[in-house]
């Protein structure tokens, strides 16, 4: 990216909007209701032959206090600082108003670049505004329409002079993120059970990790303790984060992108339109993430939507890392541990042997463990065995517990081979599959951890029938009548 561009603004003016279409995706969340921006949220914008990071930010509000909202300006005014160019957008249709006034002021003083747009300028009742638009002193303001994509070439036009002063600083930093990468190989050469090489995280391809739980668990205090600064909005109210923030970052040498997620409240307590929209955005995050870490609070551990989250990441096939926040807080901490590790293998019996982690988002007590639970989950998500170790192990496994013999007939396992890793999936090869009971597929994956040393990821078992009808039976038969069509017969 050659250079950044930050959104900025009072609420409902069209932000979030813009920023979606200038990095093609949906990304952030968008609603009529003013304030559904909280955090700042990141994205590769791309506008005709121009590549720059854009940032979404919270709509400004002339409030100072400790509240949530003056939390809010102070970390876009912070944005402000740090970005190469800032796009002042205002609502044509409402002009200009004293609160843009004054943030006009504070960006001639604190930014280096400012570019003025009238947002939602469609419209003759767009007019006034535009036209107030000069009184900011700020410059020509652009004709603007997020909604509907007009005035794009006028943006690109005034960021284009912007980007060639700053296309010098973007190739003394290439080298850095341009780092030459070997694709991905498929080829099972890890006869031994071990990790396949090829899953290391590189700066092209790092390591996804999204943190989720029940609202005020300390997500977002917990990722800004990993990264080391105040990088997203915390605070003691319930819920503050709406969208699913990406973070690129290497935590101890290892590249990640931390996935900062909404709380999750039980489906029945969702009646807000915009928590609906939050809850969607961080299942979406679960679904692109390769390690979950499902975060509780010490004092309520395990409570039943606690249950469903860690749940949801096992069902979704993800490797997860349990992490129990606030252990600061506790004065007797090994009878809690205790307690902790017998109502963890109680309650989440498919999550058996996974990583369970006590830290302390606010001290930072406890991160270097949690980061190498979630480098291990990782290795044993993309775990690989080999075939022949695995067939020695299902007859020795059979030999122990032979299948079931439904009707008289004895079930034959026949043959089992790892069709797919993250997670790690095995085909099982046997006679009447349909009539195989589910106790006996958990034995089997209870065996498949124990004995490969898998515990805690989520492990997928098929089974399939074994044809034993020859392919070629009946081929001579066809071949023959298909020559007696040709040669008519001589008479």
């Amino acid at each position: 990216m050659s250079f950044t561009l930050a959104l900025v603004g009072r609420p409902n003016v069209g932000k979030s909007t813009l920023f979606n279409r200038l990095v093609g995706k949906k990304l952030a969340l968008v609603d009529d209701q003013p304030g559904v921006t909280r955090d700042l949220r990141e994205g590769e914008a791309r506008l005709q032959n121009l590549r720059f990071t854009v940032i979404d930010t919270a709509g400004l509000e002339n409030v100072t206090d400790d509240s949530l909202q003056g939390r809010m300006r102070r970390l876009t005014e912070r944005a402000v600082e740090m970005v190469d160019v800032c796009l002042f957008m205002i609502d044509a249709r409402v002009g200009v108003t004293p609160a843009d006034e004054i943030f006009a002021d504070i960006l001639r003083r604190r930014a280096r670049h400012v570019i003025l747009a009238a947002n939602k300028s469609e419209g003759n009742a767009a007019e006034g505004g535009y036209l107030e638009a000069f009184s900011l002193g700020l410059g020509e303001p652009i004709r603007l329409s997020a909604e509907h994509g007009a005035g794009m070439d006028e943006l690109y036009h005034q960021l284009m002079p912007l980007a060639k002063g700053f296309e010098e600083r973007a190739q003394a930093e290439a080298p850095i993120t341009d780092v030459t990468v070997e694709e991905d190989s498929e080829t099972d050469n890890t006869e031994g059970g071990e990790a396949a090489p090829d899953w290391a995280p590189t700066l092209k391809r790092p390591l996804q990790v999204a943190v989720i739980g029940r609202p005020n668990a300390g997500k977002s205090t917990l990722i800004n303790q990993i990264i080391g600064e105040d990088r997203l909005l915390t605070g003691p109210e319930a819920g503050i984060t709406r969208d699913s923030i990406a973070l690129p970052f290497q935590w101890n040498g290892t590249p990640m992108r931390l996935f900062d997620t909404a709380g999750m409240r039980r489906r029945a307590r969702v009646t807000d339109k915009i928590e609906k929209l939050s809850v969607a955005d961080g299942l979406r995050a679960v679904k692109f993430a390769e390690v979950v870490v499902v975060l509780l609070d010490a004092a309520i551990p395990f409570e039943t939507q606690d249950l469903r989250i860690a749940d949801l990441a096992e069902t979704e096939g993800r490797a997860v890392v349990v992490a129990v926040n606030k252990w600061d807080l506790e004065d007797d901490k090994q009878d809690k541990l205790k307690a902790l590790l017998q109502g963890f293998e109680k309650l989440l019996p498919q999550l058996k042997g996974a990583p369970l982690v006590t830290v302390s988002a606010k001290t930072g007590r406890g991160m270097d463990r949690l980061h190498d639970a979630i480098l291990r989950a990782h290795a044993i998500w993309n775990r690989r065995v080999g075939t022949s170790r695995l067939n020695n192990w299902l007859s020795a496994m059979t030999e122990a517990h032979p299948p079931p013999a439904p009707g008289g007939r004895r079930i034959k396992l026949k043959y089992i081979t790892q069709a797919k890793t993250r997670p790690p999936g095995f085909v099982v090869k046997c006679s009447h599959p349909d009539e195989l009971p589910e106790a006996y597929r958990r034995y089997l994956v209870n065996g498949l951890r124990e004995s490969f040393d898998m515990p805690g990821t989520p492990i997928r078992l098929w089974f399939r029938g074994q044809s034993d009808q020859n392919p070629f039976k009946g081929r001579k038969t066809a071949q023959r009548s298909k020559l007696k069509k040709h040669i008519a017969p001589k008479h």
